[in-house]
């Protein structure tokens, strides 16, 4: 109630620059978006329709498509409807809801990689033993352990900063309320916010990472003792797409958190943040179907029964 009584709602800036350009932002970010959520879900329509694709790693990319359409949906339709009214305003309930929900999906987007990079280390380095390690409920749990963890993150984070007070400035330098951005604001004492924030960040996002940089380290050791030009097509065939993805998603964390810009510029931290809230969200479907031939032969089917069912 102290927190609602000084800062009722907040003001995001947004992009750099945006005002000069506004039109031609508005129509490229409104392009990103839709395709990000027709993209995405064109996938979960091919893994859920074609019976081929109901296997651990289209499971976990399903939940991975699904995720990302929320992740960009946390952020994106607010920006888009601030430059169409040419207002800057979010309410202080809606900036508290847009911190949980962006924390929420990003944790659950690492939690996802981690599981497909041990589905590819299990089906490359264990293949006879692959049907009997990622049975269907292992699967489940590790699912319903990402959401389970990221929520608990989520909310230790939220818990946190609805304790603090604003009462001062309510000016946000970025397209959305950003946790680290909302703490530069807030008058009081942040010392446990911080800390948490480095604690929790170790945990679902440094240590999910080092978990997928040991799998795929296992992966090029088992590649290298049968060094065929067959086994390393066949392990970039399955990696490659999986890969491709967890390097833009860690890239432009690693380059936001780890290279942070000063406290007087953050146009590179507002142009990371669509980096990895709007272009690789928007990116992963391209990568899964152009790149992954089980994907190209469903959509395929699909069309064909499109085009030549009988009406």
């Amino acid at each position: 109630m102290e927190n609602q009584s000084c800062a009722s709602e907040f003001i995001l800036l947004g992009l750099p620059s945006w005002r000069e350009k506004q039109d031609l932002y508005y129509a490229l970010f409104l392009v990103m978006y839709l395709t990000t959520v027709l993209g995405n879900l064109l996938i979960i329509l091919l893994i859920r329709l074609d019976s081929r694709l109901h296997t651990p790693m289209y499971f976990f990319l399903s939940h991975l498509a699904l995720t990302d359409i929320s992740f960009s949906s946390v952020t994106a339709p607010k920006m888009l409807f601030n430059m169409q009214t040419q207002s800057q305003s979010i309410s202080y309930a809606g900036c508290v809801s847009q911190v949980y929900f962006f924390l929420f999906y990003a944790d659950i987007d690492s939690f996802l990689l981690t599981s497909m990079a041990y589905d590819r280390y299990i089906a490359i380095c264990q293949p006879l033993h692959y049907t009997t390690i990622m049975s269907q409920s292992l699967c489940s749990l590790l699912v319903i352990l990402s959401w389970v963890l990221s929520c608990a993150s989520a909310f230790c984070h939220t818990l946190l900063l609805v304790c603090l007070s604003f009462c001062g400035e309510n000016t946000v330098p970025h397209f959305f309320c950003d946790l680290s951005a909302l703490l530069k604001l807030s008058s009081s004492d942040t010392t446990v916010n911080e800390l948490v924030i480095l604690t929790v960040g170790v945990a679902v996002i440094t240590i999910p990472f080092i978990c997928i940089l040991v799998s795929y380290g296992r992966i090029g050791a088992t590649i290298l003792k049968v060094p065929t030009t067959k086994g390393i097509y066949k392990a970039f065939s399955t990696c490659g797409s999986h890969l491709t993805v967890v390097s833009l998603y860690y890239g432009s964390i690693i380059g936001l958190y780890f290279f942070p810009s000063s406290n007087t510029s953050n146009e590179k931290d507002v142009a990371v943040a669509v980096m990895y809230t709007l272009v690789t969200p928007m990116l992963n479907p391209f990568i899964y179907s152009l790149r992954n031939r089980d994907m190209k032969g469903a959509l395929r089917n699909l069309l064909s029964r499109a085009i030549f069912s009988p009406r």
